[in-house]
């Protein structure tokens, strides 16, 4: 099964050396990446890479973050998409949870593709919960 990476999981993985990863969760997150990683079964879409990219100031660590994250191809969106995350975000907002358009687009694709999510996100995981998404 292909795992979505959130991206919190890519900034501990990208700004963090393991031995500063400061709590076991955040260990295990990171471990998860890797081994998924190593398995091909890592997927990525372009909004998680353009938040990933967003806010980094330095020319040449931006450019570095680039190239990591270059091997991992955007999964292609269409308009069903949209549409699912939409109706996604309605029904967890029915249920209490709102999820912001990045989340709420990730847990549309997950659910779409079958895919597990990979997140410490909280508010993205009452959502994946909401929409029967496995997580990690």
């Amino acid at each position: 099964m292909k795992l979505l990476v959130d991206t919190c999981v890519w900034s501990l993985f990208l700004r963090r050396r393991s031995s500063v990863l400061l709590n076991p969760e955040e260990q295990r997150l990171v471990g998860h990446l890797r081994e998924a990683t190593a398995d091909a079964r890592v997927a990525i879409i372009g909004a998680i890479r353009q938040e990933v990219l967003s806010g980094i100031r330095d020319k040449s660590q931006f450019r570095r973050t680039e190239l990591i994250l270059e091997p991992f191809p955007d999964e292609e969106l269409t308009t069903k998409d949209y549409v699912e995350a939409a109706r996604c975000f309605n029904l967890c907002r029915d249920r209490g949870f709102e999820c912001g358009p990045v989340d709420i687009l990730i847990g549309a694709i997950a659910a779409r593709r079958q895919f597990s999510v990979l997140t410490n996100d909280q508010g993205l995981i009452r959502c994946l919960d909401v929409l029967g998404v496995p997580h990690s």
